[in-house]
């Protein structure tokens, strides 16, 4: 009462007063009389006759706890909040997450380590008793949050009695532990510092050499906290289902290293797995693994900006003509991701649109529903919109404008699509011009709403800003820790930060995808639209290129969905299920399906590379010469211009004629030789006046090769 009688909360006035409180009361039992205060002693001494000690202690301690809870015994209680929140298993784990949080946050300070964790034991076991103090602890710490509350809250499952604790709840998966290894720097980049990971294998490192199929796994934690060894029960229960290594990265946590690097760290740990064949964890090396990408939280954002930056790297001509071009994920298992850094209050058009899709209703169904609900929540009253069951009209314009140009993906990368942020949306360019007077009505200047085109909305980091498990200011905190002081990016346009915002020519090439997230999370409309941007994206691109008749070998008939994205919206839950399965039993299913979903992806990317080597192998064939075998090979060779003209006039063909007799790139990447007659048929039997004789079919391919690299690299042949 103190400090707020002077106005200035704080905790050194509250220690004061209970100590002096403490102080007084005890004095006087030492030196006052034993019955109390004059008017108090006849009542005390009457009472003494009647109760013992112990129903004295009983009935005090009742009476306080009447008192305390008075307004709950006359009904006059507030309501409870987390009511119709979760689920019942989703709540009991939150309860004991936050009874964790309260002991080991009130330990902290503690500097003896081994003393720091018995106390935040003892401290967490009070807490669970005393839940609504537990809540109230953990909201005070939350509103002055620092990266010290952080990392305590999200690696306190690293502390040995937990740890051990953990260890008898977790089903056992795998004979073999994790390896800490260290994955080293590509050439190409600007960091010399190895990459520190943990592999989780079911085996001896040797059997790897008979593996080409791997899991790259980016944890999660806000990007300032927990290691691989955080997510042991998932990372073991993957090895273990599949089979399969599973590289789990340790990279560096902000604030000491903020953004970009731990990107970049990403990244560079991919490249050198595809540029090593995966001799860097022990891989043959024979051929080029396939790799799906995995990430939870952070994990997630980091992982989608990586597959941004991959895909982006093969549009790098630069890149390209110094190394092969890096291929994309097989695909990618996304857990609760947070892709944009934008904290924003509303939804806007474009993301309802995506919401409200039709092809997506049966998997949008209730998360729709309850953003339809708010604003019957706040009235009290039910109120249907018009609109709830018809298409936006925003729909229309937005599929016109998804389709793609192709001019523009040839050109370049398009800018980024900031409409689909929660914040920064609004664009000079794209800003409506405003109502004629004259078109209005004169009678009034009154300002009018807008025709509605979407239900208004509410972000769900709004929306659900009490969570237990992720907050807004936990959010704020982590987002200005991971850009880091001298850092000021454009949240517009920065998709390596916020990879909701990456433009349409990334993402038509972005591998498919599998979200896993709860239906209640302050995350989840990052998944919703950026899955939806996905689809969109990918079939208008897909109809462009059947309307103009491109085909390969990766084309399908129909155009479906479940081919660019799966997601799963699990009713109920929040954030971070899938890192404490031994208090939420449920998620371990969840854990198994994602399992099941790298499978299919790699799977699936081994079955398309036997495709398409089967196709090449078939092309080969047909184009082998059908001479006698103790012949050379010939190749005829297109006659190169005079010397005297530019270099650049030298890559032209000089005629129509000779464009025909060049190297006829196909769209899978392989090229086929071709010498025409005035029939359209190739002449075998017949000799150009240039005629070059090699002695292998090595020299032929290698030779074919090189004319089709000239052009790109600018070094030419000469005869």
């Amino acid at each position: 009462m103190l400090d707020h009688v002077l106005g200035k909360p704080s905790v050194k006035s509250r220690r004061l007063q209970v100590l002096a409180v403490l102080a007084f009361w005890s004095f006087y039992l030492f030196k006052g009389h034993r019955h109390g205060p004059p008017l108090v002693r006849y009542f005390s001494k009457i009472s003494s006759r009647v109760l013992t000690t112990w129903q004295t202690v009983v009935f005090t301690m009742m009476y306080l706890y009447a008192a305390r809870n008075f307004s709950t015994l006359v009904g006059l209680a507030s309501p409870e909040p987390m009511a119709n929140m979760y689920d019942a298993k989703y709540f009991r784990a939150t309860w004991v997450l936050t009874a964790l949080d309260a002991g080991f946050w009130t330990a902290m300070k503690i500097r003896k380590k081994w003393i720091r964790d018995i106390a935040g034991l003892f401290f967490s076991l009070f807490y669970l008793v005393a839940a609504e103090r537990a809540d109230e602890k953990v909201r005070k710490v939350r509103g002055t949050l620092t990266v010290e509350h952080l990392r305590v809250s999200w690696n306190k499952g690293t502390t040995p009695y937990l740890r051990a604790v953990q260890n008898l709840m977790r089903p056992r998966f795998t004979r073999w532990p994790p390896r800490a290894i260290r994955i080293p720097r590509p050439s190409t980049s600007d960091y010399k510092e190895p990459v520190s990971g943990w592999l989780y294998y079911d085996g001896p490192i040797s059997d790897l050499e008979h593996i080409n199929k791997m899991i790259l796994d980016i944890p999660g934690g806000g990007f300032v906290a927990m290691d691989p060894r955080c997510n042991d029960d998932k990372l073991f229960a993957w090895a273990g289902k599949t089979g399969l290594p599973v590289l789990s990265l340790d990279y560096k946590k902000a604030p000491e290293f903020p953004y970009p690097y731990a990107l970049n760290e990403c990244f560079d740990v991919y490249t050198t797995i595809i540029r090593s064949k995966g001799r860097c964890i022990g891989m043959s090396g024979m051929e080029t693994p396939k790799v799906v990408v995995t990430g939870d939280s952070a994990g997630g954002n980091l992982a989608t900006a990586m597959a941004l930056m991959v895909i982006e790297s093969a549009a790098d001509k630069r890149q390209s003509s110094i190394q092969a071009e890096l291929p994309v994920p097989a695909g990618l298992v996304l857990l609760y991701p947070g892709l944009d850094m934008n904290i924003g209050n509303w939804m806007s058009d474009e993301q309802m649109s995506l919401i409200k899709d039709r092809r997506m209703r049966v998997t949008n169904k209730d998360y729709l529903r309850r953003k339809s609900m708010q604003y019957n929540d706040l009235v009290g009253t039910p109120h249907q919109s018009d609109d709830e069951d018809e298409e936006p009209s925003g729909v229309a314009s937005g599929a016109k404008s998804s389709k793609l140009d192709v001019s523009e993906v040839d050109s370049g990368l398009r800018s980024p699509q900031p409409e689909y942020s929660h914040a920064n949306r609004q664009t000079w360019a794209k800003s409506q011009q405003p109502t004629p007077i004259s078109d209005r009505d004169t009678k009034t200047m009154s300002h009018r709403p807008e025709p509605m085109r979407t239900r208004l909305a509410m972000a769900s980091m709004i929306s659900y800003f009490n969570d237990r498990v992720l907050t807004p200011e936990m959010m704020r905190a982590m987002i200005i820790l991971y850009i880091g002081p001298h850092n000021r990016p454009d949240f517009s346009q920065d998709y390596l930060l916020s990879p909701i915002l990456a433009p349409d020519s990334l993402l038509q090439k972005f591998p498919k995808t599998y979200f896993l997230t709860g239906e209640r999370d302050p995350l989840v409309d990052d998944t919703v639209i950026f899955a939806g941007r996905l689809r969109r994206v990918k079939q208008a691109f897909h109809s462009q290129r059947s309307s103009q008749g491109m085909k390969g070998l990766d084309d399908i008939t129909d155009f479906d969905e479940k081919d660019v994205a799966e997601v799963v919206l699990i009713p109920g839950i929040s954030h971070g299920f899938t890192q404490f399965p031994s208090l939420y039993p449920p998620a371990w299913k969840l854990i198994d399906r994602c399992a099941r979903w790298a499978e299919d992806l790699l799977n699936t990317a081994e079955a398309r590379t036997k495709t398409e080597q089967q196709n090449l192998s078939r092309h080969h064939i047909r184009t082998e010469s059908s001479g006698d075998e103790d012949r050379p090979l010939e190749i005829n060779m297109t006659k190169m211009r005079s010397r005297t003209i530019s270099d650049e006039a030298k890559a032209k063909p000089s005629n129509p004629e000779q464009a025909d007799d060049e190297s006829e790139t196909k769209p899978n990447g392989n090229s086929k030789s071709k010498r025409r007659q005035s029939n359209g048929r190739t002449a075998f039997g017949q000799k150009s006046k240039s005629i070059v004789k090699l002695d292998s079919s090595d020299d032929l391919l290698g030779r074919r090769m090189q004319g089709l690299a000239g052009p790109l690299t600018g070094a030419h042949e000469e005869d």
